[in-house]
């Protein structure tokens, strides 16, 4: 079965609220009416009432599973969330109320208040608002405080096997994390492997050296996200620094490293940077004929997910049953 398939199937089982905060744009009208329809999620769409059913009309799709919510003239919700944003942030309850008014802040409280499961927006949003709306709402997963992203690669055939799945990350959001930051992207990226797609994660921080085989500042990065990754989440596997054959080819890494539960097994790569870890993705993709799904957000206290701006219906369908399976789990 196709992954997002079965990510489809999984969600249909245990459907969640999921509020899309981006109700004017006909994509989010016709995914949502469409996500209802199909059981996989019980959708909230944000927008002007009369807006979301015209679009519906002209589309040929039904509300009738859907909640519509205007964040403009919702009043009670409106008061609610900016007092509640208010004391969470020390603010006047004025600053609350003019910042919670937005449609993406007003989705990021209505998730960490309860009242949706999980959000997915970005299709007429920039990444960064959508990443600051959350971060400012529905806050970060305990003991971590870096939001990031990560891709899940389907290979087609690696070492003999057939359909390998690997997590990269973070090949979206963080240009240069410090060691902290990097740390907390590899926990989170594990977490995920984890409920996301049953995995046994055995996460590898990638880097040009393999166990001190060379000296650098970026391998010093490398070394001490790892000490704080293994801090933070004693239960995973997780190893360090690895060249990224040491850490995916077992015959490189019998070579290379004395006892590792992660070289040459690794399927969750942490890559030091942005541009190594963007790079890689891409080049895996189309030289490997490998299939990337995501970027998938990650490291929030509740499932918030961005879509890039060219996302087709299809697209939020399946980012949607993402979101529903890290809600339930």
């Amino acid at each position: 079965m196709d992954l997002i398939d079965s990510f489809i199937e999984k969600a249909s089982k245990h459907p969640a609220r999921i509020v899309y905060p981006e109700g004017g744009d006909e994509r989010i009208v016709v995914a949502a009416c469409k996500a209802g329809t199909m059981g996989i999620a019980e959708p909230i769409i944000l927008g002007d009432p009369e807006e979301v059913q015209k679009i519906a009309t002209e589309k040929n799709v039904s509300l009738d599973k859907v909640r519509i919510i205007s964040p403009a003239t919702d009043e009670a919700a409106l008061n609610k969330y900016a007092e509640i944003y208010a004391a969470d942030r020390g603010v006047k309850v004025g600053v609350g109320r003019k910042l919670v008014k937005k449609p993406l802040s007003f989705g990021g409280m209505m998730v960490k208040n309860g009242d949706a499961d999980g959000m997915v927006a970005g299709v007429a949003s920039a990444t960064a608002s959508v990443i600051q709306a959350a971060a400012l709402t529905v806050g970060f997963q305990k003991g971590l405080a870096t939001p990031s992203s990560f891709f899940i690669m389907i290979v087609p055939v690696f070492e003999g096997e057939k359909d390998k799945l690997f997590v990269f990350a973070d090949c979206a959001v963080n240009i240069q994390p410090n060691a902290r930051q990097l740390a907390d992207i590899g926990v989170a990226s594990g977490t995920n492997a984890r409920t996301l797609l049953g995995m046994d994660p055995k996460i590898a921080f990638l880097s040009f050296s393999t166990k001190g085989s060379a000296s650098h500042a970026d391998v010093d990065k490398v070394i001490k996200a790892f000490e704080i990754a293994k801090e933070t989440a004693p239960d995973l596997e997780i190893d360090g620094e690895l060249q990224a054959d040491a850490a995916i080819v077992a015959r490189v890494a019998a070579k290379k490293v004395k006892e590792s539960a992660v070289a040459g097994k690794a399927n969750v790569l942490i890559f030091p940077d942005l541009d190594s870890a963007n790079m890689c993705y891409k080049l895996v993709q189309y030289l490997a004929g490998a299939k990337a799904v995501g970027p998938i957000l990650q490291g929030f206290a509740k499932p918030v997910n961005d879509m890039s701006r060219g996302a087709s219906v299809a697209d939020l369908i399946g980012v949607t049953a993402i979101t529903v399976i890290q809600a339930g789990n």
